[in-house]
């Protein structure tokens, strides 16, 4: 009885620390999934789903231990089950370059939204304004996560470093290939229906997302527990519910309402994915990453809140 209390007790905890981890996910998510059509909307909360959790919970783990520990998908099952004690260390060992690869692809993530000249309402405006009469230089955003990079590849040695580069490299260019075929898929689906904004290319680009904000919570769960199939089931249903919520802030047009939290969800991305980069240097809690989240997000509230009180006529959409 006091095993099962145990495991409850873990995934609860699990279930917070996914929801804390994602409240800039889910904001950022509703952003995209706001122009996209009904159908994919429904695919996002019902396969979307499938891949977050089945995917990226459970098949995730699984194939860090394939890679790392050079085995078989079945041995690496096993492993978990009989020996999760060395499966856990194996993961934490993993945690390099995942950090590398994760950080770069929300870092361009973030950029990508305050590098863009068409962006005219701003939260923090002597800042974001300088930063968006910039975005005419073409590929402004790389050049600042490439000297990120090396930056940070400066206080790692040897294969760290190495492996550091070549990791934060693949997030980059990750971004990339994900923005060009999402385009590219969408453009053609507006060929062929006019109707068909935000389709598979949005579809796509969220889910790689979603991928990208996991990568943090599914290596710090293992700091509470050895068990996969404990932490895909607590995991997953924070997942669960912050899709739930993303849902929930487009059907209710959340984000027009409150202008500025959308900056401050973007402001968030930027801190988690310079936190992931300081995490192969040292070890910062991942309380640390949701607070730091969520203060952010709340203060954007706040200043939305202030803001509409003072201009009753209406909120603007952020963008």
């Amino acid at each position: 009885m006091s095993g099962m209390l145990s495991i409850f007790f873990i995934c609860c905890v699990l279930a917070v620390l996914e929801i804390s981890l994602s409240f800039d996910n889910a904001i950022v998510n509703a952003n995209k999934l706001k122009d996209m059509r009904p159908e994919w909307q429904r695919a996002f909360l019902t396969w979307g789903i499938l891949i977050a959790v089945f995917g990226m919970r459970i098949v995730f783990p699984l194939l860090i231990v394939v890679i790392a520990a050079n085995i078989g998908p079945w041995q690496a099952v096993v492993l978990a089950s009989t020996q999760p004690e060395e499966y856990s260390r194996i993961m934490h060992e993993a945690h390099l370059p995942i950090a590398a690869f994760g950080g770069a692809f929300l870092m361009m993530v973030g950029l990508t939204y305050f590098f863009d000249a068409e962006k005219d309402v701003h939260w923090v405006h002597w800042l974001e304004e300088k930063v968006a009469s910039t975005a005419t230089i073409r590929g402004v955003e790389v050049g600042l996560v490439l000297v990120t990079i090396l930056v940070f590849s400066k206080f790692l040695q040897g294969a760290e470093s190495t492996a550091f580069v070549s990791s934060a490299i693949y997030g980059l260019v990750t971004f990339l290939v994900v923005e060009t075929v999402g385009g590219l898929l969408d453009k053609s689906q507006e060929t062929m229906s006019a109707a068909a904004k935000g389709g598979l290319g949005a579809f796509l680009y969220l889910e790689v997302l979603d991928a990208s904000f996991s990568f943090d919570g599914v290596i710090g769960a293992f700091a509470l527990s050895n068990n996969l199939f404990v932490i895909a089931i607590g995991l997953g249903i924070g997942a669960m519910y912050v899709r739930s919520m993303t849902i929930m802030l487009v059907e209710k047009g959340t984000l027009a309402q409150y202008r500025y939290l959308e900056h401050g969800a973007f402001y968030a991305i930027l801190i988690l994915s310079v936190i992931m980069f300081s995490q192969t240097l040292v070890h910062i809690p991942e309380v640390i990453t949701g607070l730091g989240g969520a203060a952010l997000i709340g203060l954007s509230l706040w200043s939305s809140i202030r803001w509409n009180r003072a201009n009753p006529e209406g909120a603007l959409d952020p963008r």
